[in-house]
């Protein structure tokens, strides 16, 4: 029987560990995935209440079956670190996290980075600046990113994949649904490589989805405005016509199958006081992406 786990609080959030009520403590040198609660909120533009996220995902991952249906991903070990402190200037607070990921990428290990607003991609990604090999961004989400300011920022989150081009990663996007005129032509004349929500709805999630040529090491961006808010209501910017639970795990097992997942971020989660349903999905969506990850590891 495992003994109880004592479970940290940051600000009066509790934050503990992912998948605690079934792993209890763990040795971060033995673990795989590392979590990494990140609650940054600084340019939510319509709802509010991305800081609260990474603690509602934790909290519900307490309610998470170790086997996933085909395997148990925990396996592979899962370590959770103390939330990010994100106060601060955004450069500053985004320095910090491009450095915790440096870390663990030098010592092997898969960041799994909770938000918090999709600007913190652009904190993590810095972290991959040394990786030895190319990496490519995989970005699910209701809208492109592109923007090179909004409402006078560069690190609005509305720019975060515009920030992520500016570091050189190759980027596709899976989900949207929304951008400017501004961004659909920055995206064309950039060719940047996109399954829109559209087409999956039109034709289904085809059995080939990243390029040939695109990197074999990616990094996988889950905004979760990428799922309809039929099952995701808990977001600051929904927009209809998402992708159901099982169009998104089949977009992520294709992506993953055959490729190296360097680490994968889950972000834009505003929850909704008493509304259980919407943080568990999101901690079922990590859980099975760590499965996907870990089989393909395996194979």
């Amino acid at each position: 029987m495992i003994s109880p786990v004592k479970i940290p609080e940051n600000k009066g959030l509790p934050y503990p560990s992912f998948l605690a009520s079934e792993l209890g403590e763990t040795d971060p040198d033995e673990a795989l995935f590392h979590v990494m609660p990140v609650p940054y909120e600084k340019t939510v533009t319509y709802g509010t209440g991305t800081a609260k996220g990474p603690s509602a995902i934790l909290t519900a991952s307490q309610q998470l079956e170790l086997f996933d249906g085909v395997g148990i991903p925990a396996d592979m070990g899962i370590f959770t670190q103390a939330p990010l402190n994100c106060e601060g200037l955004p450069e500053t607070v985004l320095g910090e996290l491009s450095e915790q990921v440096k870390d663990l990428v030098g010592r092997r290990k898969i960041p799994v980075i909770l938000g918090g607003e999709h600007t913190l991609s652009v904190g993590a990604l810095g972290g991959f600046g040394l990786f030895s090999h190319p990496v490519g961004v995989v970005q699910f989400d209701a809208h492109a990113d592109l923007r090179d300011t909004y409402e006078g920022s560069p690190y609005n989150h509305a720019c975060a994949m515009r920030r992520v081009l500016d570091y050189g990663f190759d980027l596709f996007q899976i989900g949207v649904r929304s951008l400017s005129l501004d961004e659909a032509v920055f995206r064309r004349d950039h060719q940047i490589g996109h399954l829109d929500a559209m087409d999956i709805a039109g034709s289904g999630v085809p059995s080939s989805i990243l390029p040939d040529d695109f990197p074999m090491n990616i990094y996988i961006s889950v905004d979760v405005d990428s799922l309809d808010p039929s099952l995701m209501p808990a977001t600051g910017t929904p927009e209809p016509g998402g992708l159901t639970w099982f169009q998104m795990a089949e977009a992520l097992k294709t992506i993953i199958s055959g490729r190296n997942v360097v680490g994968f971020d889950v972000v834009e989660l505003a929850p909704i006081h008493g509304f259980h349903s919407a943080e568990f999905t999101v901690a079922r969506l990590i859980y099975n992406t760590m499965g996907f990850i870990s089989r393909n590891l395996q194979a």
